[in-house]
């Protein structure tokens, strides 16, 4: 149990740190990342709230990973499609992250930001309790193309979903090409310096880990009943 209790730490720590870091490269204003200018694109389009489009973006990823890729589902997958907007609005409510208004200081604060979502994704995935959507995306293609390069997949999905976002109408910049190419390197020389190899990784899916936390509960009551007789 303390095993499970040490994972969902790791999970949610993980999803804060990645809300820290995408807050830091929206807050550069040099161009919106790839996957907030499809949000942001969809919006303009759909008039929903950029929040919603990235939960319903969320589940029809899952929807396609589920069932075609047939990639694992797990809490942790379910967590990070709500706990990552969640935890964003909470941070930016409170207004401790600068709105950078000079180009320099912004490239500083969108690197900052792409180093913390590295981790971030590190550490939530490292859990192994299910990656976020758009992870469990580039999970499931790089089990799909083995001999890819991670950095390549990430980079070629960032790339589709911008380009969709720049015709939907989202702004974007030299911030936007900077994150393109830039968490690409940044994620790959993160997995190689913590020697975390993503293709390696198997992940629970929420019946395994109900059912696997269900039988530790019932064996510690065994026990508990047995040494109180």
């Amino acid at each position: 149990m303390k095993n499970y209790l040490k994972r969902t730490v790791r999970l949610l720590f993980g999803l804060f740190l990645y809300s820290v870091g995408l807050l830091l490269s929206v807050h550069a204003n040099i161009g919106l990342a790839p996957w907030d200018a499809f949000s942001m694109g969809v919006s303009y389009i759909t008039h929903i709230s950029y929040g919603s489009v990235s939960i319903l973006t969320g589940i029809v990823i899952l929807i396609v990973v589920a069932g075609f890729l047939k990639e694992k589902i797990g809490f942790g997958t379910i967590l990070n499609t709500i706990l990552i907007g969640v935890f964003f609005d909470l941070i930016d409510s409170i207004n401790i992250i600068p709105f950078m208004t000079s180009f320099f200081p912004g490239i500083l604060m969108l690197l900052s930001g792409q180093v913390v979502v590295s981790l971030a994704t590190y550490f939530y995935i490292s859990s192994g309790m299910g990656s976020g959507p758009r992870d469990t995306l580039m999970v499931a293609l790089s089990k799909l193309f083995p001999k890819a390069p991670i950095g390549v997949i990430r980079g070629s999905i960032e790339g589709t979903v911008l380009v969709i976002g720049f015709l939907l109408g989202a702004k974007v910049g030299i911030g936007t090409v900077i994150a393109v190419f830039g968490i690409s390197f940044i994620l790959q020389t993160t997995f190689k310096l913590l020697k975390f190899d993503i293709k390696t990784l198997v992940h629970e899916n929420v019946f395994e880990t109900f059912i696997n936390v269900k039988n530790i509960l019932m064996k510690k009551t065994v026990e508990n009943s047995e040494n109180n007789i």
